[in-house]
């Protein structure tokens, strides 16, 4: 059995020190392998059959957030279904959200007439869900900073208002233990921290749909999707696929290995291993006198005043990102000490 450590060797080998997974997250060689044979299988005119890929990483998204395959809708954009989601709301109805959070995430809420957006400071936002209330938005993770929703006390506070939550988990699921069925919805990117390529993102929705009308739905959202691609679909999908866009095919061949590898490493064997090495930086930071956004629990540091170094630190071949004058490192599985050590001795000069 090999252990977490070999794995990763095999299927991970960046040429740099790649601290950048907020932004998007490595390749393993099992998808990369897969992409290609797609591809390949298209310039051959003996396409593979990749949307059987679609369904495998569905049901693997399903596993790693506890839910069954039936309430996850599989498509590339949180944008979109957040979209969906303002769609169904009536008119007036308030929508609260956090400070600062990703626009996908609130966006689609501003654009939708009618709504009424509430933002308050991420601190705040259980305590701000009040009587009237009709959904919370929020990320799991914020992108910018790394900063932890308090989802529980979230959860608790929408459910004594009777609103639903929407959880946006881009930035959590791969490293953070995600409990899909506590929200209504919940979405995620997987091209981060679930080291997919770029072009797959998951819904999950509650049994009864949670009030969402497929008003996208195309010939995919069908019960019988090849019986669906003309004129008005007659049956839509009983399960959530009602809500699929039609899929990027060479992102699925690929995704279904990469969701595969996050469930053989396990999610809390790469939470311990992503924090280990967030904890050795910003105990490293201290020792420069640096002090980073306070995120206790992530693994995405966020150093006010040093963004400023990141074409400095990318020329030294370390990836990091720029946010608002912040420097962002986020460490992940493909990680090692090293990469902590290597960033702290250019910051030190």
């Amino acid at each position: 059995m090999e252990t977490f450590e070999s794995l990763v060797r095999t299927e991970f080998a960046p040429k740099n020190t790649y601290l950048n997974t907020a932004s998007t997250g490595l390749l393993p060689a099992r998808a990369v392998a897969a992409v290609r044979a797609g591809v390949e299988s298209v310039a051959d005119g003996r396409p593979q059959d990749m949307f059987a890929d679609v369904e495998a990483a569905r049901a693997s998204f399903a596993r790693l957030v506890g839910v069954p395959d039936s309430r996850v809708a599989a498509g590339a954009s949180v944008a979109v279904y957040t979209a969906l989601i303002a769609a169904s709301l009536p008119d007036g109805a308030e929508v609260l959200t956090a400070e600062g959070d990703f626009t996908s995430v609130v966006n689609p809420f501003h654009v939708r007439r009618g709504l009424k957006v509430r933002t308050v400071p991420l601190e705040r936002i259980a305590e701000s869900v009040r009587p009237g209330t009709a959904l919370v938005a929020v990320s799991a993770a914020q992108s910018a900073d790394g900063r932890i929703a308090d989802l529980p006390a979230l959860r608790e506070a929408a459910r004594a208002h009777g609103a639903r939550t929407y959880i946006d988990a881009s930035q959590a699921a791969g490293w953070l233990s995600v409990d899909a069925d506590a929200y209504d919805y919940v979405s995620s990117v997987a091209f981060k921290w679930l080291v997919c390529p770029r072009g797959v993102a998951f819904l999950v929705v509650p049994e009864d749909f949670g009030g969402l009308d497929p008003v996208f739905a195309g010939w995919v959202a069908g019960e019988n999707p090849w019986d669906s691609c003309y004129g008005p679909v007659e049956e839509l999908a009983h399960s959530a696929r009602r809500f699929d866009e039609s899929p990027s095919l060479f992102s699925y061949a690929g995704a279904r290995h990469s969701l595969a590898l996050v469930e053989e490493l396990g999610v809390e064997a790469v939470r311990a291993h992503d924090l280990g090495l967030a904890d050795r930086f910003r105990a490293g930071l201290a020792s420069l006198g640096h002090e980073p956004v306070p995120a206790p629990g992530s693994p995405i540091v966020s150093v006010p005043g040093l963004g400023h170094r990141q074409p400095e630190l990318s020329r030294a071949g370390i990836e990091v990102s720029d946010r608002a004058g912040n420097l962002r490192a986020a460490f992940h599985l493909y990680n090692a000490p090293a990469d902590v050590d290597r960033l702290l001795d250019v910051l030190s000069g």
